[in-house]
């Protein structure tokens, strides 16, 4: 059966069991990721950002945001525009994470997501699916997957844990922690990007010297 059939019958499922269906069979078998998305709905959006964010926690410099950095700018790009569906390159949806590598970070975000699932529930579904609402949380994307992709010291998890915000509540479609995504985003993005342009131009007068 292809992934696509074997997760219909979750179309519903929360976030943990839609994790733990992915995590069954070969550990060493790699997941497509535009297979992973499949027959989710509304909620494919969700479930390719959390994979896609995967690889911020890396815990190697640079290799983490140069993966999720430009996987999360196109996804950002989509909902800006006004896609209801993922697209991805073909080269891309060919490849994914190892089954064992989203069986580790289950386990490890499992404690939360289930102190999660208590409060996050379907509502205020304008914050999701209002076409203005989705410009919104695809310009956050597109400008935290630019701050992710720059080599700015000890930020990859913490921007990783605000897409996983975001993912959460694609998948969950809880409207209120969209909400609370969009301010946290903001501010990370105000406080990250001033901070990023300082460097940037610290950068460049560096090299002046150096010229």
């Amino acid at each position: 059966m292809t992934p696509a059939g074997r997760h219909e019958g979750i179309h519903e499922a929360g976030t943990r069991a839609l994790l733990d269906a992915f995590t069954l069979g070969d550990p060493d078998e790699a997941l497509r990721l535009g297979e992973m998305f499949a027959g989710l709905g509304k909620r494919s959006f969700g479930m390719l950002l959390f994979v896609s964010t995967l690889p911020a926690f890396i815990p190697i410099p640079g290799v983490g945001g140069a993966v999720s950095g430009p996987l999360v700018i196109l996804i950002g790009a989509q909902l800006l525009v006004g896609r209801r569906t993922p697209w991805l390159p073909a080269f891309v949806a060919r490849r994914g994470p190892h089954r064992h590598s989203v069986s580790r970070f289950r386990d490890r975000l499992s404690p939360w997501l289930a102190r999660l699932e208590r409060v996050v529930k379907p509502r205020a579904s304008g914050m999701l699916d209002h076409r203005l609402a989705s410009a919104v949380t695809g310009l956050l994307l597109i400008l935290l997957g630019l701050l992710l992709s720059l080599p700015i010291p000890f930020t990859n998890f913490l921007f990783g844990v605000l897409l996983l915000l975001f993912s959460l509540a694609l998948l969950e479609r809880d409207g209120v922690l969209m909400g609370a995504a969009w301010i946290a985003g903001a501010a990370a993005v105000g406080v990250f990007g001033v901070l990023s342009g300082q460097l940037a131009a610290m950068g460049a007068r560096w090299v002046d010297l150096l010229i």
